[in-house]
C-alpha cells in the first residue's frame, strides 16, 4: 500500500489528489492521509506531497467541465471539515464522481458518498451557526475585528454573506484555531490572509479591550432576559458551549 500525505490546506490536498491519481499504482493499492500522520507502519510506503497552484487550477477545471460545478462545490465543502478521513473521503467520492457524473452524489449505497454528505452536514451546519451569532468589535476608529474558533475551516463561507452586510466597513474575521483571517477593505473585496503567531497573539490580545457597542450588547441582552423562561437544554442544542468562548453575550 502507497500512503500519499500532505498539509491539510485546500491547495496541498487537491496536489495530493492529483499526485495519486496519476501515480498509475491502481486506487485499491493508494490511501490518502492528512500529515501529521497518527501512526506509521512498515508495510506502506509514505509519500509527502507539497502544494502546486497550477495542478490544484487543473483538477479543479476537470472537476468542473467532465462532472459539474455542484459536485466540485460538494468536494470542496469536504475539504474544510477537521475530519482525519475527508481527504481519502473525496479522493473515492472523485473516482465515483468521474465514472457516473454528477449523480454518484445520490449513490449512498456507496459508503464514501454517505461520508462524503455526512462531513459537509457538519460544515455547513457550523457555518451557519457562526454567521448568524458571530459579533465584531471596535479594534479602533473604523476597524471592526471578530474571533471564532471553529472546528472546520469555514471562513471561505462567512467572507460572502459579510461582504454584503457590510461592504464599506474595515472589518476582519479571525479564526484563531486555524490562524488566518478575512480581510474586508472598506468597499472591496475580502481576501483570506495566513497569520503569524505575532499577529495572531496581538489580535488576541486588542479582543481584551471592549468597546461601547459590545457594553451596549451587554447591556441589551442582560436587560430583555427572562428569568423565569430560561430554558437551558433548549439553549445548549441550538448554541453549542464550544462555540461560545468569543460570543459577548456568554462573557
Amino acid at each position: 500500500m502507497t500512503v500519499y500525505t500532505c498539509m491539510p490546506d485546500f491547495e496541498s490536498m487537491m496536489t495530493c489528489i492529483y499526485t495519486a491519481w496519476a501515480s498509475g499504482l491502481g486506487h485499491k493499492n493508494i490511501r490518502l492521509e492528512l500529515e501529521p500522520v497518527g501512526q506509521y507502519t512498515l508495510m506502506e510506503q509514505y509519500i509527502h506531497v507539497d502544494a502546486d497552484s497550477v495542478i490544484v487550477d487543473k483538477v479543479s477545471n476537470s472537476i468542473i467541465t467532465k462532472i459539474s460545478n455542484h459536485f466540485y462545490n460538494e468536494i470542496t465543502y469536504c475539504l474544510l471539515g477537521f475530519e482525519q478521513d475527508r481527504l481519502d473521503t473525496v479522493f473515492r467520492v472523485l473516482i465515483l464522481g468521474f465514472a457516473y457524473g454528477a449523480q454518484a452524489l445520490k449513490m449512498l449505497h456507496f459508503k464514501d458518498v454517505f461520508r462524503l454528505l455526512e462531513i459537509n452536514k457538519r460544515v455547513k451546519n457550523e457555518s451557519c451557526l457562526f454567521r448568524e451569532r458571530l459579533h465584531f468589535y471596535e479594534m479602533e476608529k473604523g476597524l471592526y475585528v471578530s474571533h471564532i474558533e471553529p472546528k472546520s475551516q469555514i471562513l471561505i463561507t462567512l467572507g460572502p454573506a459579510f461582504e454584503d452586510r457590510m461592504p464599506s466597513e474595515n472589518w476582519m474575521i479571525v479564526d484563531d484555531v486555524h490562524s488566518e483571517a478575512i480581510i474586508h477593505p472598506k468597499d472591496r473585496h475580502f481576501y483570506i490572509q495566513k497569520l503569524t503567531e505575532d499577529e495572531l497573539n496581538f489580535l488576541i490580545e486588542t479582543e481584551k479591550n471592549n468597546d461601547n457597542y459590545t457594553d451596549l450588547w451587554k447591556l441589551f441582552f442582560n436587560t430583555i432576559a427572562i428569568k423565569e423562561r430560561t430554558n437551558k437544554k433548549c439553549q445548549d442544542n441550538h448554541f453549542p458551549i464550544w462555540a461560545r468562548k468569543h460570543i459577548v453575550e456568554f462573557q
